[in-house]
C-alpha cells in the first residue's frame, strides 16, 4: 500500500509539473514571437541617384546605412534600369535589399513625354499642365485615363521589374496634382485652400470628360460645383486605382513586388490628391507622414499610421511610416519610430539618406 501511494504522489507530482510547463510554454513562445517581430521591423531610406558618382562612393554609402541599422534603399534612377543593374548589386552586396523608385504619373524631365502634350493632366480651368504647371515647375503629371500616357508609365515599371537584385518597383507621385496642400506648405505658396479650387482640380481632358459621360451620361464641365460629385471624384479615385492594379500585375510576373509612397493614411490622400490606397492591389505602402508639412506634432506620426493600418486590417498590404527627417532632432526621430512601431507599421523609411545627420543615425541604431 505504501508503495502505491509512493507511485501515486509521483505522477501526480509529473503531472502538476507538465501542467506548469504548458502553461509556461505559450509565454516562451510569445517572446520569441516578440522578438522576431521587433527584429523584422525594417528600416528604408530613400536616394536619388548620380550617374556621374563612381562605384566605390556608393559602395561607401550603402556601407554606412547598413551599419547604422538600415535595410533597404530606395533608389530613384530617373527610371533608367541600367543605372539601376549598375547600382543594384553594390547595395546588394553591403547587405541592402534594393527597391526600384519611380516618378509614376509626375514624369518631369521625361523626354518621351515632352513629346506629347496631350498626355498632360488638364484643369477644370482648361489649362494643361504641359505649359502650366501647379505649384512647382517639375509638377509634369500625366492623365491616368489616356491609354498611351498609361502605357507609358506601366512601360516605365515593367523595364525597372526586370532589373536583377531588386526587390520592388516603388511607385511615387501616384496620384494627380494636390487639389489641397499640407496645411505647413500654404504660406510658402501664398493660398488659401478652403475649397477645391478650379486651378488645382484635375483631369478635365477629353478623354476623362468623354469616358465619364460614357459612363453616368453628365459631363462634369457642366456642373456648378463638381467637387460635389461622388461619381465624378470616384471616377477619378478608380483611374489612379487601374494604373496601380496593371503595375502590380506586370511586377509580379516579373518576380518582383509592388510598393509605393503615398499620402498619410487614406481618407486623407482621397481629399487630397484623388488617392486611395487602401483599395490598391499593392504589396507594400509607406505613408509619408511628415507630420512637420501639417504643423502637428511627432504624436500624430502614430495617430496616422494607426489609421492606415486600420483601413489596411482586410488586405494583406503591409504598412511602413515613412518619416522626414530634416527638421528632427535624434530624440525627435527616436520618438517617432517608437510611435510608428506602437501604432501597427511594420518598418519605417526615412527622407531621405543623404540628410541623415550623425545624431539621427546614432539614434536610428539605438532604437533597432
Amino acid at each position: 500500500m505504501k508503495t502505491k501511494a509512493i507511485i501515486m504522489a509521483i505522477i501526480a507530482l509529473s503531472m502538476v509539473s507538465c501542467l506548469d510547463n504548458i502553461g509556461k510554454k505559450p509565454e516562451a513562445d510569445m517572446a520569441a514571437a516578440q522578438t522576431e517581430e521587433q527584429n523584422a521591423f525594417k528600416y528604408w531610406t530613400w536616394i536619388t541617384a548620380d550617374p556621374k558618382r563612381d562605384d566605390a562612393s556608393y559602395t561607401e554609402e550603402f556601407k554606412k546605412y547598413k551599419s547604422y541599422g538600415l535595410d533597404a534603399v530606395l533608389i530613384n534612377t530617373n527610371a533608367d534600369p541600367a543605372l539601376l543593374g549598375r547600382l543594384a548589386p553594390l547595395a546588394k552586396a553591403e547587405g541592402m535589399e534594393v527597391h526600384a523608385w519611380i516618378m509614376a504619373m509626375n514624369r518631369p524631365g521625361d523626354s518621351i513625354v515632352r513629346q506629347h502634350p496631350e498626355w498632360y493632366v488638364v484643369s477644370r480651368e482648361g489649362k494643361s499642365a504641359y505649359d502650366h504647371r501647379p505649384y512647382v515647375g517639375y509638377y509634369e503629371f500625366l492623365c491616368p485615363t489616356r491609354e498611351a500616357s498609361r502605357n507609358h508609365v506601366l512601360g516605365l515599371v515593367e523595364a525597372l521589374s526586370q532589373v536583377d537584385d531588386v526587390a520592388s518597383v516603388h511607385l511615387d507621385y501616384i496620384r494627380f496634382p494636390d487639389i489641397f496642400l499640407p496645411i505647413g506648405l500654404l504660406p510658402k505658396y501664398d493660398l488659401v485652400q478652403d475649397v477645391e479650387l478650379p486651378e488645382f482640380d484635375f483631369c478635365y481632358c477629353d478623354v476623362c470628360v468623354e469616358e465619364f459621360e460614357k459612363m453616368h451620361h453628365k459631363n462634369p464641365r457642366d456642373m456648378e460645383n463638381p467637387a460635389i460629385d461622388m461619381e465624378w471624384k470616384q471616377f477619378r479615385l478608380n483611374r489612379i486605382r487601374d494604373v496601380v492594379n496593371e503595375a502590380y500585375d506586370i511586377v509580379h510576373e516579373n518576380g518582383k513586388i509592388l510598393t509605393a509612397a503615398v499620402f498619410p493614411y487614406p481618407e486623407m490622400a482621397d481629399h487630397m490628391v484623388r488617392q486611395r490606397w487602401d483599395k490598391w492591389d499593392v504589396d507594400v505602402v509607406l505613408p509619408m507622414i511628415y507630420h512637420n508639412f501639417y504643423n502637428e506634432d511627432t504624436d500624430w506620426v502614430g495617430f496616422a499610421t494607426k489609421q492606415g493600418v486600420q483601413d489596411l486590417e482586410t488586405t494583406k498590404t503591409e504598412l511602413h511610416t515613412g518619416l522626414y527627417v530634416p527638421e528632427m532632432s535624434g530624440g525627435e526621430l527616436a520618438e517617432a519610430i517608437d510611435q510608428a512601431r506602437k501604432n501597427g507599421a511594420k518598418g519605417v523609411s526615412f527622407f531621405d539618406g543623404p540628410a541623415l545627420t550623425e545624431e539621427q543615425l546614432q539614434a536610428i541604431k539605438a532604437s533597432k
